[in-house]
């Protein structure tokens, strides 16, 4: 019987163009990426900032007195003398609000796109900035961090997503990591300006926390200037101007089948109107157990144990306080060079063996840092020079594995493997995730520290060996694969196409 029919439910993408895909490199694809990965220093410049303002002695005695004490009181227990929840709480409570801001980012960035949440991201980081510099008591000092939270929140969720949209498949992920590159030059920046802060007294560190507000300055100058993404415009119901976008950005007009891959994609994420609870069914699987797992194994990897507290765990073994920052620049500089290495590397190596690769040698180092502080450090002893010389280099080759490998690509693959319709809530759970990690490990470190001594070395090396199996057995490999054909990946793998339905 012909005619009466109801149109037929749309499908999303189901079959590949990639290879009718045109375009080039274009300097508007490139800047517009740089412009918006600035997005990444304000996450980075915090994480380097607060390990070095939280060994300041006139900080310290200023909003934590008791650690204060406990730091300059020579009989107390090395590992321990940082040991305060109020004190991790001043680290933990921006991750905290920046795990609720980026659930509430979701749906701004859907509906308004990704432009508007990187705007209001930067927005949120200067307030958060000004008023830290300005706090003359610790509630004035958490309210800050809770809004430099809601900044990171909504730039966390928005920058990475438009630098996946943005990119050509084949660039993806070199163009996706100029996030992460912006984030290890805002901590190596982050660990410049403490050590020089920290000559100026008494009010250095409202210097350091204050200038947290020019990369947040940038990034909300970036987003004004920034065109929204064409993934986005056809999704909101702008088809010609994400056409003229896309062919602006790829630099010809035969973008036909990348333009047909986005409308495809758009009209299946337009019919869903719960992308939250549409993530949690089962022919997203694949995709949301990866935007739980990466995440938090990037955070259990111990990387921001050494970057949040560097100059204090450097001194917890034993470091005077300008060495300790000299320690914690060299691992700022050792992070951004082998970001950089991993931008030249992985569209060419691939996700998978950089990965892996990573994995080993972090694990490698865990092991021998822990060696080395269980025989030659403890309560009553400090490290010799040799050996505080060998736990720094030490540190620096775990840094480096960790900058080429799992922190460029914990954000990269999160952001890439989404199809339309639960890209910004696959996000933001993304995003979450690793703000709960980070928290926990930001408030629970000095802690650990202190019960577990070497220890605690040993406990992130066995949770790396975890994540390298896992990369080994659950992650199909995505380089090259257009962003929109991304669906279509998991149905190859030997695990994954088990685990998805049927196709209808």
């Amino acid at each position: 019987m012909a005619g009466g029919g109801a149109a037929p439910a749309p499908t999303g993408v189901s079959i590949e163009r990639a290879q009718l895909y045109k375009g080039r490199v274009t300097p508007y694809v490139v800047t517009t990426c740089l412009i918006a990965a600035v997005g990444g220093s304000i996450f980075g410049y915090d994480i380097g900032i607060s390990g070095g303002v939280t060994s300041m002695d006139p900080f310290l005695e200023k909003f934590f007195p008791v650690v204060y004490r406990k730091k300059n009181n020579k009989s107390q227990n090395n590992y321990c003398k940082y040991d305060n929840q109020g004190l991790s709480a001043f680290t933990s409570s921006l991750y905290l609000a920046g795990l609720v801001a980026s659930l509430a980012a979701s749906p701004v960035t859907r509906h308004r796109g990704r432009r508007t949440s990187i705007l209001c991201g930067g927005l949120s980081f200067i307030a958060g900035a000004t008023l830290n510099a300005s706090a003359q008591n610790l509630a004035m000092l958490l309210l800050g961090r809770i809004l430099l939270g809601v900044g990171i929140g909504f730039g966390n969720q928005a920058v990475p997503l438009y630098l996946s949209e943005m990119a050509p498949a084949h660039l993806r992920g070199g163009l996706n990591m100029m996030f992460q590159l912006a984030t290890t030059l805002g901590i190596f920046s982050a660990n410049m300006i403490n050590f020089a802060t920290e000559k100026i007294h008494p009010w250095g560190w409202r210097l350091s926390l204050g200038l947290a507000a020019f990369p947040a300055a940038l990034m909300t100058a970036a987003g004004l200037f920034l065109p929204e993404t064409p993934n986005s415009l056809i999704e909101r119901g702008n088809p010609e101007r994400g056409l003229a976008v896309l062919q602006r950005i790829r630099g010809t007009h035969g973008v036909d089948a990348e333009f047909q891959d986005m409308v495809d994609a758009s009209e299946l994420a337009n019919s869903i109107q719960h992308p939250y609870r549409n993530i949690f069914e089962k022919r997203n699987r694949p995709q949301l157990v990866l935007a739980v797992f990466m995440p938090a194994f990037q955070i259990l990897t111990g990387i921001n144990s050494v970057l949040f507290y560097a100059p204090v765990l450097f001194q917890s073994m034993g470091f005077g306080g300008n060495a300790s920052l000299y320690s914690s620049m060299l691992t700022g500089a050792v992070l951004v060079l082998s970001t950089v290495v991993s931008i030249v590397a992985v569209d060419r190596l691939g996700r998978r063996p950089l990965l892996i690769a990573g994995g080993i040698q972090m694990i490698v180092c865990q092991a021998i840092v822990a060696l080395i502080l269980g025989l030659k450090f403890g309560d009553d002893k400090q490290l010799s020079k040799p050996f505080s010389i060998t736990v720094v280099v030490i540190i620096c080759l775990f840094v480096a594995a960790f900058g080429w490998s799992w922190g460029p690509l914990g954000w990269t693959v999160p952001s890439e493997i989404f199809p339309l319709e639960t890209r910004s809530a696959g996000q933001s759970i993304t995003v979450a995730v690793n703000l709960f990690f980070t928290f926990a490990i930001a408030q629970s470190f000095l802690s650990l520290l202190c019960s577990f001594k070497f220890g605690i070395f040993l406990f992130f090396a066995g949770w790396i060996l975890i994540m390298t199996v896992f990369v080994f057995f659950f992650l199909p490999e995505t380089k090259g694969v257009p962003i929109e054909e991304m669906v279509l990946i998991w149905r190859k793998h030997w695990f994954w196409k088990k685990v998805l339905p049927p196709v209808a």
